[in-house]
């Protein structure tokens, strides 16, 4: 058996649901990637473009000079944070689609004792299909929050040291 064979085995066994949840985690896993591509590569560029923007002014101790000093700060703050919270989203969703596997595939389990009893047999299927769904969602969410917060702290770094950085003459 090969690996998309298995892969389709898995899905049938947990459900449509698993296939939604299989797509929520690529979803999260590209806004990662994305995120970190973004911190090593782009982010670093980003700086060093406003930084200096910044040291090209010649008047860098005025109010105004500060307001430029500030905006170019949350210009790179927020520039770093976009789409963290999509990431925060994607975690929070994963447990609740777990949840509705779970719920479909408890109706499954009812509806075999419905029409055929207590049989073990039968209610398997369905049982497997109300776990592996709830397993996975909590995988992926894990796996979401590790990253997550991983992200969250490499861009509260960089943005910490952003001030010094941004030195203020007067």
């Amino acid at each position: 058996m090969n690996v998309w064979e298995s892969f389709w085995l898995f899905i049938d066994k947990g459900g449509d649901v698993l296939l939604l949840i299989f797509a929520v985690a690529v979803l999260l896993w590209a806004f990662i990637f994305e995120k970190f591509y973004f911190i090593r590569q782009v982010a670093p560029g980003l700086i060093d473009e406003k930084l200096n923007s910044w040291k090209a002014q010649s008047d860098r101790g005025s109010w105004w000079a500060m307001r430029v000093r500030e905006f170019h700060i949350a210009d790179i703050k927020e520039q770093m944070s976009k789409r963290t919270g999509m990431i925060k989203t994607i975690v929070v969703l994963c447990p609740l689609l777990g949840l509705l596997g779970t719920v479909t595939g408890m109706m499954v389990v009812f509806d075999v004792m419905a029409v055929s009893g207590a049989n073990a047999r039968m209610m398997a299927s369905g049982i497997s299909m109300a776990t592996i769904p709830t397993m996975a969602g909590m995988v992926v969410a894990l796996s979401g929050i590790y990253l997550g917060s991983l992200i969250e702290k490499k861009v509260e770094t960089i943005c910490d040291g952003l001030g010094e950085k941004f030195v203020v003459t007067a």
